[in-house]
């Protein structure tokens, strides 16, 4: 047995209060969908989705908000059973009767909604484009729901053109008459939208537009009056039913009152981050509207700063329809003979740059896997693809189902890093000084609404007073002295311990962040394979305190372990708290034995090996055999202590055959980031490797056996210019064929309270 303490530093806030004020704003379709169609209540859907506002200062154009329409629109059919002529769309890029003004909205809700839905109709109402918050002529009195006590009322902003200081916003109090106007309680509204902030954040435009000095039209004070005398409701019983909760069903909304919704740049379109999170999950799991948030809570916060929320009727499944179809990571939208056009739904938007020319999907039915297509191409969340394998399968169709077989990682993947314009004349030194480091691309800024040009993981930057200011107003604490050189995220959020404490070059500032830029390179690549929606390894992992080892803290398992129903729904805090010991367990529930490495990434970006324990240990020390329980942190071995409050991610990884080699590198690299104080790694230094050599030695460890030869540096820069392989935009970028027969990566992410 090895004794050794392993401390987990962690520097940002613990989870938000979960607060209610944004809460006032608020054809052919495969089998699944015909049994789901069959012999159900109507399901009717008004999406809204506005990217184009007038061009004053008050607006300013969002890009994300028609992919959000299409994220819910593709869902709705192919995933709940919604006929496609029972959705109604109104956005940017519509004809003029399907534009999302004021009157159009309105018009659609009353004449689509209201008057259609019958009392065991299911109702979806999306709303994704700008919010606003206004002062409220009529404001609540005596309401202990602390969300009316600031005396606004939230609106979703139209791109109609205000009129002197009157605008002409649909308020949070319409929204709650035409929902109280429905017949049926089968309601759910989404929102993707905020009224904080504004502006961009990082490379985020924010969905938000300020409206504190403004007031509501006449047009809209004389609609909801007219909608009250329709109601019979005087203003005194509005006020009170307004007071105790949303008018009907279930509301969804992307974030608190005071956080920035996102509209986010991925690989080659934007979306709304919680709009894309949220439909990706719906894809794969079967839950509540409880557990859905729960669940998709942590990666949004993690990745993009806001923390969604609902409220209402959150028992109730989501979109109130129990439905019946197995986990789904794409599905036909125009197929005829070999050839299809796929939607690439539900796919997590982290791994989307491993799904280009050469990933291949199983096609599902009611019996099982049936047929294999593999990409041709891919432009954002649509792909062609060609059937190679029929088995019982004659031709493709619409509404046929795919799950992954295998992704093809670029072998030559790089992490971004965005050039800040703070750096001014100093961009330059810092475009050398990043590139220079393997596996690192520096990205300049850009003329336009984004900063950069493409995606970017992180933005090296210095602390401005500017930026300094803006987060202090969100609360934010312990943060680096303005002129520090460091590292924040895509949103603009610092990275925990990347800024210096005194005055440095630029180019010294990179030299001292080397070491933790090579280890978010490494956990960057890891993340490209992880496929918990799709392994067929069953396998699962259980996070827990040592001290009460029956106490939950998360749990998550593979699609093969969700499908024979072992994973409980119970929902799980995520959450521990400073001082507390805590371990993961990792069970294998398959026939045969495999090979299991266990990583922890913490909110400051460094990555420490949890597992295997030795950086020399034999293989055997690797194995996870059948049903037999590996403990990770068990204190006579291991201790995981949290000994401050912020963010971690445990990475688990279970293949078939071991990662010897690259667990080597990747305890060299712990080692690096922690070669000041205590040492937590014991490794022969003589044997020193870089993330690159890690790189190339995991993607060989997890690659398709179909491969003939092991990845080579292809030239002394150590890129692979002289691949053979095509990739997926052109050119000669050698990939790596990974198979969900052959390898499961399943992430844990957790928070540290006080």
């Amino acid at each position: 047995m090895i004794s050794r303490r392993y401390f987990l530093q962690f520097a940002s806030s613990t989870l938000t209060t979960l607060g209610l004020n944004y809460l006032d704003v608020i054809n052919q379709g495969n089998r699944y969908a015909q049994v789901l169609a069959q012999n159900t209540p109507r399901k009717l859907a008004l999406l809204v989705g506005i990217n184009r506002y007038p061009t004053n200062g008050r607006f300013s154009n969002l890009q994300g908000c028609k992919t959000d329409v299409d994220l819910q629109r593709e869902l709705l059919i192919h995933r709940f059973g919604f006929n496609n002529s029972d959705i109604l769309s109104l956005t940017s890029d519509e004809p003029a009767n399907k534009q999302p003004t004021r009157s159009n909205i309105l018009t659609a809700f009353e004449e689509h909604l209201i008057k259609q839905a019958k009392p065991t109709d299911v109702i979806v109402f999306h709303f994704s484009g700008h919010g606003s918050r206004l002062p409220d002529p009529s404001p609540i009195q005596n309401c202990q729901n602390q969300q009316f006590n600031d005396k606004y009322n939230s609106t979703f902003v139209v791109p109609d053109a205000p009129q002197n200081d009157y605008v002409p916003d649909i308020m949070g109090r319409t929204l709650f008459l035409l929902m109280s106007a429905l017949k049926t309680e089968n309601v759910t509204v989404v929102l993707d939208s905020c009224h904080s902030g504004g502006g961009t954040r990082g490379n985020f435009i924010i969905r938000s537009v300020s409206g504190e000095n403004l007031k509501p039209s006449h047009e809209e004070i004389a609609y909801q009056e007219r909608w009250m005398k329709q109601l019979q409701l005087s203003a005194e019983e509005l006020a009170k039913r307004r007071c105790q909760g949303v008018a009907k069903g279930v509301v969804i909304a992307a974030a608190q009152r005071d956080e920035e919704a996102a509209d986010v740049l991925f690989d080659g379109f934007f979306a709304g981050a919680f709009t894309y999170t949220l439909t990706q999950y719906l894809w794969q799991e079967t839950s509540n509207v409880s557990e859905a948030i729960a669940q998709i809570i942590p990666l949004v916060k993690k990745l993009y700063g806001h923390v969604p929320l609902a409220d209402g009727n959150q028992n109730q499944p989501v979109y109130f329809v129990n439905k019946n179809v197995p986990p789904t990571d794409a599905v036909i939208i125009n197929g005829q003979g070999e050839q299809a056009t796929l939607w690439l739904g539900g796919i997590e938007a982290q791994n989307l740059q491993a799904f280009g020319e050469g990933a291949t999907f199983t096609i599902v039915n009611q019996t099982g896997h049936s047929g294999k297509v593999k990409l041709r191409s891919r432009s954002g969340l649509t792909a062609q693809a060609q059937l190679i394998e029929k088995g019982t399968i004659d031709s493709l169709i619409p509404g046929m189902l795919l799950q992954e077989l295998s992704r093809v990682v670029p072998a030559d993947l790089k992490l971004s890093i965005g050039l800040d314009l703070s750096l001014g004349k100093e961009t330059n030194t810092a475009k050398a000084a990043i590139s220079a480091i393997n596996r690192t691309e520096a990205v300049s800024v850009q003329p336009g609404k984004t900063l950069y040009p493409q995606e970017v993981q992180y933005i090296f930057s210095q602390m401005t007073a500017d930026y300094k200011q803006k987060m202090q107003q969100h609360k934010q604490v312990n943060l680096p002295a303005v002129g520090s050189f460091g590292l924040f995220t895509s949103g603009l959020e610092p990275v925990a311990q990347s800024f210096g404490k005194g005055k440095e070059t630029v180019t010294a500032a990179i030299t001292r962040l080397e070491p933790k830029i090579k280890s978010l390179v490494a956990a960057y690549i890891v993340r490209k394979t992880l496929n918990t929606n799709s392994s067929d390894l069953d396998v699962e992992v259980v996070m827990n305190l040592v001290d009460e080892p029956n106490k939950i803290i998360a749990k998550t398992s593979t699609r093969q372990g969700r499908n024979n129903q072992r994973v409980s729904q119970e929902l799980y805090s995520h959450k521990i708290f400073v001082s507390q010991l805590f371990q993961f367990q990792v069970t294998n529930h398959s026939l045969e034995t495999f090979y299991l490495t266990a990583l922890l990434v913490d909110s400051t970006g460094d990555l420490m090996v949890l597992f295997p324990y030795q950086w020399n240990a034999p293989e055997e020390s690797m194995k996870l055999e059948p049903e037999k329980p590996k403990l990770i942190g068990n204190p006579q071995e291991l201790k995981l202590k949290a000994i401050d409050k912020g963010t971690g991610e445990a990475i688990v990884i279970v293949s078939r055959k071991p990662l010897h080699k690259a667990v080597k590198i990747l305890q060299f690299i712990a080692a690096e980031l922690n070669n000041q104080g205590e040492q937590p790694l014991q490794l022969n230094r003589s044997q020193t490797k870089s993330p690159l050599d890690f790189i190339s030695d995991f993607l060989n460890d997890v690659r398709s056996d179909g491969f003939s030869s092991p990845i080579e540096e292809a030239t002394p820069t150590r890129h692979f210019a002289n691949a053979n392989a095509k990739g997926e935009r052109g050119g000669s970028t050698q990939t790596v064929e990974v198979y969900t027969t052959d390898v499961a990566t399943l992430s844990i992410s957790f928070e540290v309270g006080v």
